[in-house]
């Protein structure tokens, strides 16, 4: 190779890992602007709190939420990085398309199940989480391993987009993935700190508005790009990939039923949802926020939908990223940033990159929130401490913060697909924590026995089913069961599934045992839960003398009301 060839190319290698300085710049400035937001909300509350509880305001806001605030942060945390970046990534993909993007769809039903069903019975006695009423029934060490799943469920919500995040910034900004999921996860866990959920809705508010004013922003120039056919015509034609639109084969119905069930009915049972419920200012407010938080998911998806169609439809040998594809060279989870980078012009995609950081911290401070309050008012307060005082809880939950933004920031480095660990990261909710919660909210008389026996088999049922994302073999081969390129893929619903059969487990043995104590088959002194006790309570009646006397009352004052 000669000197000027070698030129050429460390010129050409150079170019290519030059940070991006205006959109580095661009996005400094919004996490700036967020981070001012959520200062401004938590010096605003400080009124509040020297005259209130000062972890009730920190968890629900004060129950004083107006509708406006309500419906922005309620929308935004569900749009998150891994909503907008999964989704162009199912339509981008030949063997998913439109037909598969069910969390649009999904989240609605969420929103208008819970506004008519669940609303009133948690507000009905101000409960400050969702656990509380988890714990009145079942106790306090239940409890505790029901905290699990959402736990859980809502460290790797976070990882998932924070990884969202890395993935964009790294295309984008041409700067190292961890960085931005370090930085972004230190801008969330001190604001979220600072403030609470007042800090959390603000900012949710700057968040939503900048998203939504980027990400359609960037769409027509993505369609108007000259190296893209038409998405009408990819839709239903194969051009340069199979259509966008996506099919469902017949053998597919069951998964796909059980998917959109598992989002459904997965997505009501989160303390992100019901903090939302708890903090409006009446029954009525929460109802509308919820119904009209589902339809503002849906088009907040429209243009992640459009940017993944534009993929299908584009020909990359005519754009600097060349050929292969990004879905020949494992890149399908990077769909969105990559349209952005080199189908838009660099302010333009500067906008897009900016409107995911967006979606990132609007999902991130609620799932972060989410766990700690649970933590600090539900497992420290009414279990390990129980005469905390306020600063103590409060202390509690920025700990806490902390701890699981950590641990969120470094599961993040792991994740392979966006869309995988956002869809596994409500498995255990939906599986053993939706059932519970229905039972305690519809269900009466049913006890930790029941609530313990359904917890433990459905989760057996549901490790026993596998999972191809973490490698795991399944040991229960349901009805449609297949080895495809190596990987088992359950076609029967096992989802939905697993969560009837918690749910029945649940209900059948709490009053299975009951029955079995009440007719002393079983003794009484193996009743450790002490339910037989709960249930046998004697009800205090008014005193005999008192009834006598207020009938003597009644005979011989009304005639002298009456003569008089």
């Amino acid at each position: 190779m000669s000197p000027g060839d070698q030129n050429y190319f460390t010129i050409q290698l150079l170019e290519k890992m030059a940070v991006n300085i205006p959109g580095l710049v661009a996005v400094i400035v919004f996490y700036v602007i967020t981070l001012a937001t959520g200062i401004w909300a938590a010096w605003k509350i400080k009124k509040e709190e020297k005259n209130a509880n000062q972890s009730e305001i920190a968890i629900v806001g004060g129950r004083n939420m107006n509708v406006f605030v309500g419906l922005f942060t309620t929308t935004a945390t569900w749009v998150g990085g891994g909503y907008i970046n999964g989704t162009s990534e199912i339509v981008y993909l030949p063997t998913r398309g439109l037909a598969w993007v069910l969390a649009p769809v999904g989240y609605v039903l969420a929103f208008i199940i819970g506004g008519l069903f669940f609303v009133k019975p948690m507000r009905s006695k101000s409960y400050v989480t969702m656990m509380d009423p988890l714990q009145e029934t079942y106790g306090n060490t239940m409890g505790t391993l029901l905290f699990l799943p959402t736990l859980i469920g809502d460290v790797f919500w976070f990882a998932a987009i924070l990884s969202a995040l890395g993935a964009t910034m790294s295309v984008i900004l041409d700067i190292r993935g961890y960085l931005a999921i370090i930085i972004s996860a230190s801008t969330v866990v001190l604001y979220t700190l600072l403030g609470g959920l007042n800090s959390v809705a603000y900012t949710d508010v700057i968040q939503l508005v900048f998203m939504m004013v980027s990400l359609w922003t960037c769409v027509p120039f993505a369609l108007l790009n000259s190296a893209t056919e038409s998405i009408y015509y990819t839709a239903v034609n194969e051009f340069y990939q199979v259509p966008w639109i996506g099919k469902l084969e017949t053998e597919y119905v069951g998964r796909w039923l059980d998917e959109l069930l598992y989002v459904a009915l997965g997505s009501i049972a989160w303390q992100i949802y019901f903090q939302r419920v708890l903090a409006a200012s009446s029954s009525r407010q929460a109802r509308l926020t919820s119904y009209f938080a589902g339809f503002g998911c849906v088009f907040m998806v429209i243009p992640s939908v459009l940017i993944g169609a534009v993929a299908v439809s584009t020909d990359w040998n005519q754009t600097s990223y060349g050929l292969p594809t990004p879905n020949e060279r494992g890149e399908s989870s990077m769909i969105l940033p990559i349209v952005l980078q080199y189908l838009c012009p660099t302010y333009v995609s500067v906008a897009g990159l900016g409107a995911i950081a967006a979606a990132v911290m609007s999902s991130a401070d609620s799932a972060l929130l989410s766990a700690s309050s649970m933590l600090a008012h539900n497992i420290y307060r009414k279990i390990l401490r129980k005469k905390a005082t306020e600063k103590e809880v409060v202390c509690i939950m920025r700990v806490s913060m902390v701890v699981f933004g950590t641990a969120a920031a470094g599961l993040a480095f792991l994740s392979n697909s966006v869309y995988d660990l956002w869809f596994l990261s409500g498995e255990l909710v939906y599986a053993l924590l939706f059932p519970q919660l229905c039972c305690v909210l519809f269900i009466p008389n049913t006890n930790t026995y029941g609530s313990a026996a359904g917890f433990f088999f459905g989760f057996l049922l549901r490790l026993l089913a596998g999972e191809s994302s973490l490698k795991i073999p399944p040991v229960i081969h349901y009805p449609g069961c297949s080895l495809v390129d190596g990987v088992y893929v359950q076609l029967f619903p096992f989802k939905t599934f697993t969560m009837l059969l918690t749910l029945g487990t649940i209900v059948v043995v709490s009053y299975l045992v009951a029955f079995l104590f009440k007719r002393k088959v079983l003794p009484r002194r193996w009743d450790i839960c002490s339910i037989m006790k709960e249930s046998e309570a004697p009800v205090p009646l008014p005193d005999i003398e008192e009834q006598i006397g207020l009938q003597i009352n009644i005979v011989y004052i009304n005639p002298i009301e009456i003569h008089t």
